[in-house]
């Protein structure tokens, strides 16, 4: 497809990596840089400078196959989306930078980016301290166990009931999920990425890691490990939040900027070029497509949360 074909084309650029600090990924900052505001400054709105430009600057999480940096190059179906996006808007160049997930809105309110993604799941806390496009893609959860699964676990409330231990990536919203199956706060131990959570299993410090499905399907499928094991009739919670509804989000100041980005989005939806991208990124389109009846006005109040 001519459009995908043209954002796939232009280089992603990788910034060296800056301290966004700790934090959790609700946490609000301010600096002088990216984002801006769109109506308070008296000079052009922050999407007009992106367009003047021709650069764009996006944060993302290190979570394959949604956001990942391979060969130099930050690839995935998220980064592949907002390229696309961006094309349709005229600026050719993305420049991005792979952080833990609980930096992302931490360092979308200092300033350091116009955008943030990697699916990054749309919830009402969330909501709270950023600005979310539209929803790109939908998805649920999964389970990754030692081999043989020795303590039987085909649930979060399997992981509770037992006194599993978990380990999840800090800043994910499976920490929640956990929490909200009865699994206490002594069983969850938190990592900085997916690689971590792995060898935490691996190594038996951990019984069981979980986070989205695709996620840890397609890190079992590279790790090809004899120790793990996915746990093919993982049972997914009936809480809010599963289904996720993944999407790119920005400063609260940027209205212009995102109501631009969901109106070339909803383009690329229409015509398939977001559904030839989750495909090409290992996602079935019918399962993982953007919601085409839930808005995220609805997640973000609670109604379809």
């Amino acid at each position: 497809m001519k459009k995908l074909l043209a954002a796939s084309i232009f280089g992603i650029f990788i910034l060296v990596l800056a301290a966004c600090g700790g934090g959790s990924d609700d946490a609000s900052g301010s600096d002088n840089g990216g984002s801006g505001d769109d109506s308070d400054s008296g000079g052009d709105s922050r999407l007009a400078e992106i367009q003047e430009s021709g650069t764009v600057q996006i944060g993302y999480a290190d979570e394959r196959p949604y956001g990942y940096e391979e060969d130099g190059e930050i690839k995935g179906a998220s980064p592949d989306i907002t390229a696309a996006v961006f094309a349709e808007l005229g600026v050719d160049n993305v420049e991005g930078q792979i952080l833990n997930y609980n930096q992302l809105i931490p360092g979308l309110n200092a300033g350091k980016f116009d955008v943030i993604t990697s699916g990054m799941a749309i919830n009402p806390d969330r909501c709270e301290n950023a600005d979310f496009g539209e929803p790109e893609m939908t998805y649920g959860e999964g389970l990754i166990v030692q081999k043989g699964n020795p303590k039987d676990l085909h649930s979060y409330a399997d992981i509770a009931e037992s006194g599993a231990s978990v380990s999840i990536m800090s800043g994910a919203t499976e920490i929640g999920y956990v929490k909200e199956e009865g699994v206490d706060e002594s069983q969850i131990q938190e990592a900085d990425d997916i690689p971590a959570t792995f060898s935490a299993v691996e190594s038996g410090r951990a019984d069981a890691t979980t986070g989205t499905e695709m996620t840890v399907k397609m890190a079992f499928e590279s790790a090809d490990s004899e120790d793990l094991e996915f746990v093919d009739d993982f049972e997914h919670p009936d809480i809010p939040g599963v289904p996720s509804y993944g999407a790119a989000a920005f400063h609260t100041d940027n209205d212009e900027l995102r109501e631009a980005y969901n109106e070339e989005l909803q383009k690329l939806i229409d015509d398939g070029t977001v559904a030839e991208i989750l495909e090409e990124n290992g996602f079935d389109p019918e399962n993982n497509a953007p919601p085409e009846d839930i808005t995220t006005e609805q997640i973000c109040s609670g109604e379809k949360y």
